[in-house]
């Protein structure tokens, strides 16, 4: 008899555990919830620099479309040093993919409140350009 209340009170402990560990995951994920809503109502500041020669074209987020499909934006053989603020919402990754004839002096970078979030050079610039995470989640 013994035994069998024992597993009763094991089995209830258990229960109550499991109970208690779902609410805490669901609270957590009710505040993950409540970031990602507020930075997506968020908007925020970057800008991106381009330096090298031959540049044929500069594509960049510049703020219209969704997180999850931005409006890309392209300028066709800008002159370098080449420099552009825009105003980005919420979740929307800053970027900035320059395409270069001769990428061994290229640089692309992502500056958010004075600060290089993002920077690359040469082969990564081309291949890739400069994508941040946006500063506002976190």
């Amino acid at each position: 008899m013994n035994r069998r209340i024992t597993r009763t009170a094991v089995s209830a402990l258990a229960v109550l555990g499991l109970a208690l560990g779902l609410g805490a995951c669901s609270e957590a994920a009710e505040k993950a919830a409540d970031q990602v809503d507020k930075s997506v109502g968020e908007s925020y500041e970057v800008t991106y620099e381009v330096t090298g020669k031959g540049i044929e074209s500069i594509d960049y987020h510049a703020g219209d479309g969704t997180a999850m499909a931005p409006e890309i934006v392209s300028e066709k053989k800008p002159t370098t040093p080449w420099k552009k603020t825009v105003k980005l919402k919420g979740i929307m990754p800053p970027a900035v993919m320059p395409v270069s004839l001769s990428p061994a002096d290229l640089t692309c970078k992502v500056i958010y409140q004075g600060k290089v979030i993002k920077e690359a050079k040469a082969e990564q610039a081309m291949a890739g350009g400069c994508v941040a995470v946006s500063p506002v989640v976190g």
